[in-house]
Order: C-alpha cells, then sequence, then structure tokens
C-alpha cells in the first residue's frame, strides 16, 4: 500500500503567545499543509517547567474554528489525563467543529512531574500503555455502537451512549505515538493507522529499524503492515532548509509518508512562511 506523502506543521502551545498560534495555523491552512499539531501537557517541556502553556485540546477546538481546510490533531494526548470516556466527546466535539478534520492521535504519556503535581496516578510504564490500549478500545466503541459495553482491567462500560457520533466513519484516524518494541508498538499493531516514533531530531536509520519491529508486530497479531502510515516530527530552527530537504528525503526513502516539521519558540510563524516557501514545495515533488 503506497501512502501519498502528507506533511504537516506542528507549534506546541507552550512559551508562544496566542497571537503566534493563530498565525501558525493561518499558514499552514492557507499554504497547502497537510496537517496542523499542537500536544498535550500541564506543565512545560524541554526546559523550566514554569514557562507558559495552554491547553492542548482546548487549543484544538480553536483551531477548528480559525482553519477551513488542514487537518488537526495532537502529537501526542497522554492517556492519562483524561478517562477515555471524556477524551471520546471532546475527540467527536473537535471532530464536528472542524467539519471531520480531526487526526486523533495518542500516548501513554510519560512527564512524572505533572501527575505528581496534580495527584494523577502514574503508573508504571507497562501499566501506562496497557491503559492506552484499553483507552483506545473504549473511544472505539463509543464511536461506533449505540450502546457501548466494555469490561477492561481499568475501565468499564455499562450500555454507554455517546451522540453524536464523529463525522469521520467508523472514527478518526488514529495516531500513536511511541517506540516500546514489546508493548508500544504491539499496540500500534493491533490498533493504529498511522504511527509516530515520538520526539524530535529524528534518525532514520534507527526510525528503519523500529518500523521493521512494527511490521514484525503487525504480522504477530495478523495486520497487514502496509495499512500504518509511517510518521515523524522533525524540529527545525528555520535555518538551512536544504538540510532539512534532505533528512525528509531520507525519511521518505525508508517509507515514512508523513512528515511534521516541528516549529518552536517566538519566531515560529517566521520559520512557518519559510517551511512554506523552501520545504513544502520540495517535498511536493516527491
Amino acid at each position: 500500500m503506497n501512502h501519498p506523502v502528507r506533511v504537516g506543521l506542528k507549534h506546541s502551545p507552550q512559551a508562544t503567545t496566542i497571537e503566534n498560534l493563530r498565525e501558525v495555523w493561518r499558514i499552514a491552512d492557507e499554504a497547502g499543509f497537510d496537517h496542523l499539531w499542537g500536544f498535550d501537557h500541564f506543565a512545560a517541556i524541554g526546559g523550566p517547567p514554569e514557562r507558559p502553556i495552554y491547553d492542548g485540546w482546548s487549543m484544538l477546538a480553536a483551531m477548528a474554528e480559525a482553519t477551513k481546510r488542514v487537518r488537526i490533531g495532537l502529537l501526542v494526548t497522554g492517556v492519562t489525563y483524561r478517562h477515555p470516556g471524556v477524551l471520546a466527546k471532546m475527540a467527536t466535539t473537535v471532530d464536528h467543529l472542524s467539519g471531520g478534520r480531526l487526526e486523533f492521535g495518542l500516548g501513554s504519556a510519560w512527564a512524572e512531574n505533572e501527575h505528581t503535581m496534580l495527584d494523577i496516578p502514574f503508573h508504571t510504564v507497562a501499566g501506562r500503555i496497557r491503559r492506552m490500549e484499553e483507552a483506545i478500545q473504549v473511544c472505539k466503541l463509543l464511536w461506533t455502537e449505540e450502546r457501548a459495553d466494555f469490561e477492561g482491567r481499568y475501565f468499564h462500560l455499562r450500555e454507554a451512549i455517546h451522540e453524536p457520533k464523529p463525522v469521520q466513519k467508523p472514527h478518526p484516524p488514529i495516531w500513536i505515538g511511541g517506540s516500546g518494541e514489546q508493548l508500544t508498538l504491539r499496540v500500534v499493531a493491533k490498533h493504529a493507522d498511522a504511527w509516530n516514533p515520538s520526539g524530535g531530531g529524528g534518525d532514520p536509520e534507527e526510525a528503519s529499524r523500529l518500523s521493521g519491529v512494527l511490521d514484525e508486530r503487525c504480522q504477530e497479531v495478523g495486520r497487514n503492515a502496509a495499512e500504518i502510515r509511517r510518521t515523524t516530527q522533525l524540529r527545525w530552527d528555520g535555518e538551512d532548509a536544504p538540510a532539512l530537504l534532505d533528512l525528509c528525503q531520507r525519511f521518505l526513502e525508508k517509507g515514512f509518508s508523513d512528515i511534521v516539521i516541528y516549529l518552536t519558540g517566538p519566531a515560529a510563524p517566521r520559520h512557518a512562511e519559510l517551511a512554506a516557501e523552501q520545504v513544502l514545495p520540495g517535498l511536493r515533488k516527491s
């Protein structure tokens, strides 16, 4: 299965302004990017945690209203932060607000300080991954069944009602972020429409190796590995567009079809413009 190349922008709602976020959203929509991303955290990451940060799902609702054509999502939503029934309702609402443009990104969560400060149980790595798998099952049932019943280890549904259903049928595409070879990639193999190894920087060789592991997990669970889009997010500081294009091309040669250009800092709008002018046209030729 050959997936078309798609290119996105990501500007996380931390250490930035609402005005800058809106400007990046506008550029992504008008310049022809395929998708547009934020993230889901309650304390800033990658530096001092006290820096300003906004709620990712509130931002998604705003993105839905501020854009017309670009697809929107979070890379990724932390599964521990909300009951999956609540998360499913939020996702359905954003899918309707956007006219069916939601990409549903989910991860097992990793920022222990956020859990500690808010008294959210952190669990073990395995416990978080298993909760992620159950959460996906719960969301799928709520999105597709008239009355949903589920008896899991961590979550339970009793003739649960979820109306309306999402605009997208059977449900919004599910992206799973993470690279754990034994547990996470097995969840990806069973449930994901798209896989992101997570993190920034990006090493095509390591990503390709992990993609091969995912192929093995798909074979083990009886899934056609070609159904799952391989995606990557690459941090970019607005410098040396040819080097970024070369890195993107290396990922495309390894079978990755979705490139997300990750912008940070106060210059993000200008870097988004540069990406539209200097990077996007080159990737469209791929």
